[in-house]
């Protein structure tokens, strides 16, 4: 129960991993929010787990202001915040069109930027908190994915900044980095590309030391302990979960 009475909220959290995100905290104590685009999916997940669930567009200031104000006035604080919202257009670069470089930097990176702003407010208050970011090994560079790439990369940074200016008031930020893990996303990839999805996995499986692909309840597992104070003086770094090197 590392997260009795911890208020924690996860963004995009309706499905994949943030959907198992929820639920771990959940187990292990916590009250959860969590946000989604839509509504259905993120009533879904926290029915069961007795969370607040808030449909929220992580690109509108006001939508993303109120929502952290509103899971602060029904259960009283936040501690932690969980950036999973995300959304992929891949494409090469001389395919690649305006919209499909914008709507992925503004979810990813405008999101987290809206989210991070809104709940430090809380936080720095409380001189506790902690957030995590969700990157990917993509902010490496991957072929297909220049505005996907990009954004992970951001993400890095501002997790990095974030730690320097919020930790004087106790908020440790940190971003994790999953490999392949078995999502929505990925099985969009795999669509993309043509390539039968149950191929794909044993194809990317194969090129893991460990000889699997992740799942989201590996991801989970890591954003956890960097919430949990056993890793308080961790702050400004990047964990690459993706079973091995």
């Amino acid at each position: 129960m590392r997260f009795k009475d911890r208020v924690v909220l996860v963004t995009g959290g309706g499905r994949g991993i943030g959907a198992a995100t929820a639920e771990r905290f959940a187990q292990e104590g916590a009250r959860v929010v969590i946000s989604d685009m839509d509504v259905g999916p993120a009533e879904e997940v926290a029915r069961p787990l007795k969370g607040l669930a808030i449909a929220c567009d992580v690109t509108d200031r006001e939508q993303v202001d109120s929502m952290v104000v509103r899971a602060v006035k029904e259960l009283g604080r936040l501690d932690v915040l969980v950036c999973c919202a995300g959304i992929i257009r891949d494409n090469m670069l001389f395919k690649m069109t305006d919209d499909d470089w914008d709507s992925v930097i503004d979810t990813h990176l405008k999101g987290t930027f809206l989210c991070a702003r809104a709940a430090q407010r809380p936080m720095v208050e409380q001189k506790y908190g902690k957030m995590v970011f969700l990157s990917s090994t993509s902010a490496l560079g991957n072929r297909g994915q220049t505005n996907y790439s990009t954004a992970k990369a951001g993400l890095q940074g501002m997790a990095r900044t974030l730690a320097i200016e919020l930790g004087p008031f106790n908020v440790n930020v940190n971003t994790v980095a999953p490999g392949f893990v078995e999502t929505r996303m990925t099985r969009a990839t795999a669509e993309r590309m043509g390539v039968d999805f149950d191929a794909f996995k044993i194809g990317a499986a194969s090129q893991i030391p460990l000889g699997r692909i992740g799942q989201p309840e590996d991801i989970a597992s890591v954003i956890a302990f960097l919430c949990s104070d056993e890793s308080s003086f961790i702050s400004g770094q990047t964990i690459y979960v993706r079973g091995g090197p």
